[in-house]
């Protein structure tokens, strides 16, 4: 599946789905372990889980009667490209402020003095 950074951000803004997804993010579980203290229900958590999948943020696999979540690398990297596009940007355009000459100043900058009216 392909993953797109509009796809993960629309599926990461959600509050409690964002709760989902660090919660596998911080190691492959089962649903009754992601819902365990989260104040909504497993079949709720696995809905907010099924956006995350079709986002490509997160894989399960089956491992006897359970699916087990984890995140998925790729989308991670996805979100990375993203954001590091704005900050490569931001510093392209921090060195080209700092590189810049400083403008002499102006003489209007400056109030008149006594002897100059």
């Amino acid at each position: 599946m392909s993953t797109n950074a509009s796809g993960v951000l629309d599926a990461l803004g959600d509050p409690t789905r964002r709760a989902v997804f660090e919660r596998v993010a911080a190691g492959p579980c089962a649903v009754t372990e992601i819902a365990d203290g989260l104040p909504v229900s497993r079949s709720a958590v696995s809905q907010h889980l099924r956006v995350l999948k079709e986002a490509g943020l997160v894989r399960d696999t089956a491992v006897g009667t359970r699916r087990v979540y984890r995140v998925d690398p790729g989308a991670l990297a996805t979100l990375r490209a993203y954001v590091d596009a704005f900050w490569t940007r931001s510093l392209a355009d921090f060195a080209a402020a700092a590189e810049r000459p400083a403008a002499p100043p102006s003489t209007t900058d400056h109030p008149p003095t006594e002897e100059s009216s």
